[in-house]
């Protein structure tokens, strides 16, 4: 089966840090403790997603760090309307910086569209102002 990520801004963090700590809020986790993303709509590449994908976070107008889907959830929040919590596994792995402009929702993302990790020895650099990472990455240096 073929694999696929999803893209998704996160609104409101300044860095991958503020994602983090986001997450390790209990309004933010499922009952066993994992991250999730509560989202309106159910993603119609559900196995394509569970193959192994992740989500690719855009914080400050680029990609910047990404994480691992492990399932999808149905949440009631009792409107009657079904909403999707996309968990995840709690490691947030960063990511080479790749440009997105602002977008509603979440899009697909096709593996050989996505951007590499950083190695161990990148990810744990003092973080670049978002600015400037924004334009190494435009310019292809990132």
């Amino acid at each position: 089966m073929a694999q696929i990520h999803l893209v998704k801004l996160s609104v409101g963090t300044e860095s991958v840090e503020d994602l983090a700590a986001w997450q390790a809020t209990a309004h933010a986790q499922t009952s066993d403790g994992l991250p999730r993303h509560v989202t309106r709509m159910w993603p119609k590449k559900e196995a394509e997603l569970l193959a192994g994908g992740s989500i690719y976070w855009v914080i400050k107008g680029s990609i910047q760090a990404r994480q691992r889907i492990l399932r999808l959830d149905e949440v009631d929040a009792g409107d009657g309307l079904r909403r999707c919590a996309v968990v995840l596994d709690p490691q947030l792995v960063r990511t080479s910086p790749a440009l997105k402009r602002p977008f509603q929702g979440w899009r697909y993302l096709k593996p050989e569209d996505a951007p590499r990790d950083l190695t161990a020895k990148r990810a744990a650099d003092d973080d670049l102002p978002a600015e400037l990472s924004a334009e190494l990455a435009r310019i292809g240096v990132l």
